[in-house]
């Protein structure tokens, strides 16, 4: 994984979740991250990358790391 691709996905999620957020970050360590912010966090990851998640990638992506890794799996 590159390290622009955290930065933007770290982008992407501060927005989303309001709130400052490192590769490490989780829902268990971002208060405002809830059912709803992790929905419209993978909405904004697919629309900015262009890419369609399954259900079962997002469900085993635990931190900000997880979801930075997935994307960059999934880009081409």
């Amino acid at each position: 994984m590159s390290e622009q691709v955290l930065h933007r996905v770290c982008e992407i999620a501060g927005d989303v979740l309001e709130a400052p957020v490192t590769a490490d970050s989780s829902p268990a360590t971002v208060d405002s991250w809830d059912s709803v912010r992790h929905l419209n966090l993978i909405l904004a990851l697919e629309d900015e990358y262009g890419l369609q998640f399954r259900p079962e990638d997002t469900d085993e992506a635990k931190s900000i790391g997880d979801l930075a890794r997935l994307v960059a799996s999934k880009r081409p």
